[in-house]
């Protein structure tokens, strides 16, 4: 198995321990699949400041494909993180640096690379809107994370050119969730997954909802851990294990 993430990086610096992480959703989800054993490869933009350089070296340390980035002269995308009780606060950043200026266009040499994968991931982060076509048209499986970020106008947009999309629903009632995931696969997805925060997950595959309780933990950094939920989920999704496996039928 190979997948990709393909848009947006950058860098959480932890302002009051001085402390920079390599960040961002595709990112992430293509470090989780490495960690996880699986081989992964990641397409972004990079900018030339050391933020990009800290980046680059850690993706080259995790043995990660990076030979279709683009690079570009300015400040990388960064965001300014702040604990409060173990949950991270965003206090500031960049908007993505570079990434605003110098966007992700897919070229068909970047297509030709990408269609040897079996998954390409991207979110709503990335300001991949245009180019999610491009990557449904290469035959390959498509994700996509929404975050919060999201109303009907924006699924209306993206669904069509998703197979699996990924959704943040923590504020949302148990029969709100289900009518957005509906809606969800009613636009195109085949699969439509709601993570719901202490409460956790619902997952609708056109046909039946399953739900998975959380493990409860005490958190020491919520930074990060829904990309991780998401990429073993969708990694034992590829390996042939329905959801009904590992949740259980919701009604």
């Amino acid at each position: 198995m190979r997948v990709i993430g393909v848009g947006d990086n950058v860098v959480d610096k932890y302002m009051y321990k001085r402390i920079m992480y390599p960040g961002g959703n595709a990112l992430n989800f293509s470090v989780y699949a490495k960690q996880l054993g699986v081989e992964a490869s990641y397409l972004g933009v990079f900018g030339d400041d050391k933020a990009a350089n800290h980046i680059i070296h850690t993706l080259n340390d995790l043995e990660i494909d990076i030979s279709h980035c683009r690079q570009h002269s300015g400040e990388n995308g960064f965001a300014a993180v702040d604990l409060v009780d173990g949950d991270r606060v965003f206090i500031g950043g960049n908007d993505g640096g570079v990434q605003n200026s110098h966007p992700i266009i897919l070229t068909q040499e970047d297509l030709n690379y990408i269609q040897t994968f079996e998954l390409a991931h991207s979110s709503i982060y990335s300001g991949m809107e245009g180019e999610l076509h491009k990557l449904k048209e290469t035959g390959i499986r498509v994700s996509f994370d929404f975050s919060t970020d999201y109303n009907e106008s924006v699924l209306n947009e993206i669904c069509p050119h998703v197979d699996i999309s990924l959704l943040s629903c923590g504020q949302l009632q148990t029969n709100e969730i289900k009518d957005l995931l509906t809606l969800v696969c009613s636009l195109g997805s085949s699969m439509a997954i709601g993570t719901m925060g202490s409460r956790g997950a619902m997952v609708f595959n056109g046909t039946n909802f399953f739900e998975q309780k959380p493990h409860y933990v005490k958190p020491v950094d919520t930074l990060g851990p829904g990309d991780s939920f998401f990429t073993a989920f969708i990694l034992e999704y590829l390996k042939g294990s329905p959801p009904a496996t590992y949740c259980s039928v919701y009604s």
